[in-house]
């Protein structure tokens, strides 16, 4: 099938990649002609495990194109996927003026039917003036659908998610478009793909009798389960942080709380882990929109804001964990672990230690920090702390190391070799990565999030 993705964002890049894998003549539109010129090189712009061997793979074989012109994208395909970013205003609404741009340049340049797919995360209605702005500047009057199909990829592991998801959601609104859309994920709702996560390669199966949900809705309803789920998941882990607290005062383990709460079937053990709190592109802005939608709608959804209260307070609570563990901070030098809102991403948006980095630097403290891939961005945003080329360095002559990202090397480190470098042997671990057993035995100070403190005094 003729298939155009209109962004090459995360979303939009791994959509069209892996719809080119699984057999679709795509093309990716993108206005940044940096950005397609680099792709056209197989040079790729965000780090997403898989893609440096998808992207090349595919343009070699012919399915996968990227140019700058909308109008190529359009004649050149039936079904068009608008993967623009939805950006939050100041209010907390989403800027919808990229999809609306879209919109107007696609109906310009239909000359057949099409249909039109809304893969960016929207607010409720948006299909409604999708089609409306579509319908007004459809200078052929050709035929044409608008589909809602929400994504649910994870980024760093994106192309794993899209090859194996959980269920795919398709809003329509005739049988028309239900039949086309089926059609394009039918390879991945056979599971006849899949992604091998050790040897990062897409690799063909065999068909199997418990075939992928795929789930049709009317389209609002399809448009609002982004907002939803992001929001419950969101909810999941700013309730595990509130636990966590009251782990440290009731001298309880709050990995012990976890365990006993996600054995029941109906909570499940996922998005139950303790930290310093969410970030990304996702949870924060998707909690925030669907505050204002629902608002909006008439109805006051506070317990959204809690969320965002807690997952805020959480930053805060790590801060006073480190200046609890130094008495003064001003002129103390800080190792930060971590600076990617999670591991295996280079996305520096709503991280975690853009926060508390920010408040230890207000509390005259000196940094120094480590992150396999996030230094490049997180430099144009905290540009008064020192970069270091590996965690050892970070932890030379450090009067504490502070871990906020729990990447896999982080877990790997020679910890006897890291205390020798230290000035004082604390670590404050914001994702609870080591055995506090383990670090006494080693003579850290080891503070953590929702469990008892380690001292070896």
């Amino acid at each position: 099938m003729r298939i155009s993705i209109v962004g090459t964002g995360y979303v939009g890049l791994v959509t069209g990649t892996c719809l080119a894998e699984i057999g679709h003549n795509v093309i990716c539109v993108d206005i940044d002609e940096e950005k397609i010129r680099m792709l056209k090189n197989n040079q790729i712009p965000i780090y997403e495990p898989g893609l440096e061997i998808l992207v090349p793979k595919n343009s070699k074989e012919g399915r996968l194109h990227f140019t700058t012109e909308i109008k190529e994208g359009v004649e050149n395909s039936d079904v068009i996927f608008i993967a623009v970013g939805t950006p939050p205003k100041e209010t907390g609404e989403a800027d919808l003026s990229y999809i609306e741009a879209v919109s107007r340049e696609i109906a310009y340049n239909m000359r057949s039917y099409k249909v039109v797919v809304e893969k960016s995360t929207v607010p409720v209605k948006t299909g409604e003036w999708v089609k409306r702005t579509i319908k007004y500047n459809n200078k052929h009057n050709v035929d044409f659908d608008v589909v809602s199909n929400p994504e649910f990829l994870r980024e760093g592991s994106a192309v794993m998610d899209f090859m194996n998801p959980d269920r795919i959601v398709v809003g329509v609104r005739s049988e028309r478009a239900a039949n086309i859309m089926k059609e394009v994920y039918q390879p991945i709702i056979d599971r006849i793909y899949y992604y091998d996560v050790k040897e990062k390669v897409v690799k063909k199966g065999e068909p199997s009798e418990n075939k992928i949900p795929f789930l049709i809705t009317d389209i609002n309803s399809a448009e609002l389960i982004k907002h939803a789920s992001n929001s419950f998941l969101a909810l999941k882990i700013s309730y595990i942080n509130a636990v966590a607290n009251i782990c440290e005062l009731a001298n309880a383990n709050v990995e012990e709380v976890a365990l006993g709460m996600g054995l029941d079937k109906r909570i499940g053990k996922e998005f139950l882990k303790a930290g310093v709190g969410f970030g990304g592109s996702c949870f924060p802005k998707d909690v925030i929109a669907f505050y204002e939608i629902s608002r909006e709608l008439g109805y006051d959804f506070k317990i959204l804001k809690e969320v965002l209260n807690i997952n805020k307070k959480q930053r805060e609570i790590f801060v006073r964990k480190i200046q609890k563990a130094l008495w003064i901070v001003k002129d103390k030098l800080i190792g930060i672990l971590g600076l990617s809102f999670k591991p295996n991403t280079d996305d520096m948006r709503e991280a975690p230690s853009i926060d508390i980095i920010k408040m230890l630097l207000k509390e005259g403290a000196k940094i120094k920090a480590y992150d396999p891939e996030a230094m490049k961005k997180a430099r144009k945003i905290l540009p008064d702390i020192t970069y270091c080329s590996n965690p050892y360095e970070v932890a030379e002559n450090a009067d504490t190391l502070a871990i906020i990202t729990d990447w896999a090397e982080f877990k790997e480190l020679d910890l006897k070799k890291i205390k020798s470098l230290m000035n004082y042997p604390i670590i404050v671990d914001g994702r609870n990565i080591y055995d506090p057993e383990v670090m006494a035995k080693l003579g850290f100070e080891y503070i953590s999030v929702g469990r008892k403190s380690i001292k070896p005094f």
